[in-house]
């Protein structure tokens, strides 16, 4: 099973592990600091360097199999189970993901918040994102409105905090699950939660900024209705 790095500490950009699995151009490692998408967040990009190689390899994908972390290289690996391995994510590009992340945690705790509706669906890319909410209206001028009200909760610089629970102390936590769907498997036995403190407590296992303020601004730059009860707002992270 790979350790997942990200989840305990987002801001490590590099790190050492042994490749646990080969098959061709994908490989696994004890241990990551590369995202494996889900969620709704892309993987992370980076580069994997390998003792005895002076060419490094791209990695460019990271997807969850199982327990495993696998990651899939720009050309097949030359190498076998049991080699040591460097990484160095595309920080950049993580931490433009990060701040978007957390951009719609703080969208998604306003709107349940103010107007008590739940998600029912989400994506993004690095600085670009949309989210779905169960609303039944939408119009430009309320699209203004939530424009103001993030950016005023980006600005109150609440911090972020990362815990992992045993699932039935964290289903005890009312309102922990914010789609409209729970699309948390039942054998997980752990539950990663993310606080913006004040403001959201839901789980979920992204990379986030620590504090709100790093997320800068944000911008609706676009709403449409995708069903009666159903409405989208697309952001960008200026």
């Amino acid at each position: 099973m790979t350790d997942l790095l990200c989840q305990s500490d987002a801001y490590l950009k590099e790190f050492d592990a042994r490749v646990t699995a080969v098959n061709g151009d994908q490989v696994a490692f004890d241990r990551t600091a590369f995202y494996p998408r889900g969620g709704g967040q892309p993987s992370d990009q980076g580069i994997l360097r390998v003792g005895g190689e002076s060419e490094p390899y791209r990695v460019v994908e990271a997807k969850k199999q199982g327990g495993e972390a696998w990651h899939k290289l720009d050309r097949a690996a030359t190498f076998a189970a049991g080699a040591a391995v460097h990484g160095e994510i595309d920080w950049e590009r993580r931490y433009k993901l990060m701040r978007t992340h957390t951009a719609l945690h703080i969208l998604c705790g306003m709107m349940f918040r103010d107007y008590g509706v739940s998600v029912t669906g989400g994506d993004m890319e690095p600085l670009s994102a949309r989210m779905d909410f169960e609303l039944e209206h939408m119009s430009a001028d309320f699209a203004q409105v939530v424009e103001e009200k993030v950016n005023a909760e980006i600005a109150a610089a609440r911090d972020i905090r990362v815990k992992v629970l045993p699932r039935e102390e964290a289903f005890q936590i009312p309102d922990l699950i914010r789609t409209k769907i729970n699309l948390l498997p039942p054998d997980i036995k752990e539950v990663r939660t993310v606080e913006i403190v004040g403001l959201d407590l839901q789980a979920d296992g992204g990379t986030h900024v620590a504090n709100t303020r790093e997320v800068g601004r944000i911008k609706v730059v676009g709403h449409e209705s995708k069903g009666k009860i159903n409405k989208r707002l697309r952001i960008a992270v200026e």
